[in-house]
């Protein structure tokens, strides 16, 4: 069967033919419907090293995107049928809406309430399922930032109040929230300076979760951010967590934007993924586009 194989440390993954799997005692094999390319697939291949922490030696297939039909049970499988299927719309979930999704619940505490705001920083796909994350579940109001125009028309289709990147843009934040600044910020970027713009913009015993993993320094000190505030990260999710999210999924309270591949193209989707020309979720579908 055909696969994109990452092959070695800082070189593009190939197309190729590889063997196809077998189920062993309490497995599924999974036929994919669609498989979302991810800009961790990316770093994977282009940025990580065998010294880098979580690399895993080569060779293997990447993507963590993954929807699909049940091909073959393995030995002791109950309570799945061959045949079972998601729809490829929903290969996102496992990633894009899962990540978004654990650092949103992990700070709840915070968006609890009457007057409450949350910001977004970053408006790829992870930002844009955790707008409509947070205003599925909090009555905060949404601020949301990127330094692009149509990521943040998304963002606002959807409920959010944005502010475009520049010099003011904490500022600009902060007054949105009348001087208080926000109760919960979520990175999606990782960058020092997207890290500095929501700390900046943090409100006295506030959270901010850095999702992205850009891992961009930030330099704290004790009166440099308000009081009682936290700094965090979160990696992932739970499968506690994709089950409620595949419910809200299902509910209609998150709508994914792909962008589907054939399997032929699926190095394409990788390439428009590291040039940044992509404006939903890339979705390779093995079995026809």
């Amino acid at each position: 069967m055909r696969a994109v194989v990452f092959e070695n440390y800082k070189t593009f993954p190939v197309l190729k033919d590889v063997e196809k799997p077998k189920p062993g005692p309490g497995e599924v094999l999974l036929k994919v419907a669609g498989t979302g390319a991810c800009h961790s697939d990316v770093a994977v291949y282009n940025e990580f090293d065998a010294n880098t922490p979580g690399a895993v030696p080569p060779s293997f297939t990447p993507g963590h995107e993954n929807s699909g039909w049940v091909e073959e049970l393995g030995e002791g499988v109950t309570g799945f049928r061959v045949g079972d299927a998601d729809p490829v719309a929903a290969a996102p979930l496992s990633d894009a809406a899962l990540t978004p999704y654990h650092a949103i619940r992990m700070s709840l505490p915070n968006l609890a309430g009457g007057g409450r705001f949350a910001l977004v920083v970053g408006l790829g796909g992870l930002g844009q399922i955790a707008v409509q994350i947070l205003k599925a579940l909090t009555g905060a109001t949404v601020i949301a930032t990127d330094m692009k125009e149509e990521a943040m028309a998304k963002a606002a289709a959807h409920g959010a109040i944005t502010v475009p990147g520049g010099p003011d843009q904490a500022a600009r934040i902060r007054e949105i929230t009348g001087g208080r600044g926000v109760d919960a910020a979520f990175d999606f970027v990782g960058a020092a300076p997207t890290v500095k713009t929501a700390a900046a913009s943090m409100a006295i015993g506030s959270r901010l979760t850095v999702v992205g993993i850009a891992n961009g320094p930030y330099e704290w000190s004790f009166f440099g951010t308000p009081y009682e505030s936290t700094i965090t990260n979160t990696y992932w999710g739970t499968i506690e967590d994709l089950h409620e999210v595949a419910a809200m999924y299902r509910a209609g309270q998150i709508v994914t934007e792909i962008e589907r591949f054939g399997m032929e193209d699926a190095l394409e989707a990788y390439r428009r993924l590291e040039a940044g020309e992509l404006s939903g979720r890339a979705v390779v579908v093995p079995h026809g586009a």
